[in-house]
């Protein structure tokens, strides 16, 4: 798994011109998933996401974490998180995950930052064409891959 996390002071997914999903100071998180993930890789990624400490303390430093701050998380899938780009202009997806496979990983993806934050995730819609807004913090973003564990 691949993720883009941004820390944001407000973000919002919109589809078909309705905004189904926002958020106020938190985490937009971005999350591309190959056919090679599983639990382990969910595990691993809802606790550092849960754990990461981008937020400022008292002093501006960054030592808390999304949950220190009882902030909250939007969760949106994007498949081109897996783009290979070496040959040619054109992206191939080849390694992003088929939705049959995509979907469930994604749904216990949800459910694990959930569980690990005790509140509530908003997430956008698998595989729609959705317009993401958001005030990036900072900026503040940081990419992890959960297959070299940085």
């Amino acid at each position: 798994m691949k993720v883009v996390i941004q820390r944001v002071s407000q973000a919002s997914v919109t589809v078909e011109n309705n905004v189904i999903a926002k958020i106020q100071k938190g985490l937009l998180v971005l999350i591309g998933i190959e056919d090679t993930d599983n639990q382990e890789d969910i595990d691993w990624l809802c606790q550092k996401i849960s754990n990461l400490r981008i937020f400022g303390d008292e002093k501006q430093v960054m030592n808390l974490s999304v949950k220190d701050i009882g902030g909250e998380i939007l969760v949106v899938s994007q498949f081109t998180l897996h783009a290979l780009t070496k040959k040619g202009n054109r992206p191939s997806y080849i390694k992003a995950s088929k939705p049959e496979i995509a979907v469930p990983l994604y749904k216990k993806f949800i459910e694990k930052l959930e569980f690990n934050l005790d509140k509530k995730v908003q997430v956008g819609v698998f595989g729609a064409d959705m317009k993401v807004e958001l005030v990036n913090d900072g900026p503040v973003t940081i990419v992890i891959d959960s297959k070299n564990k940085e």
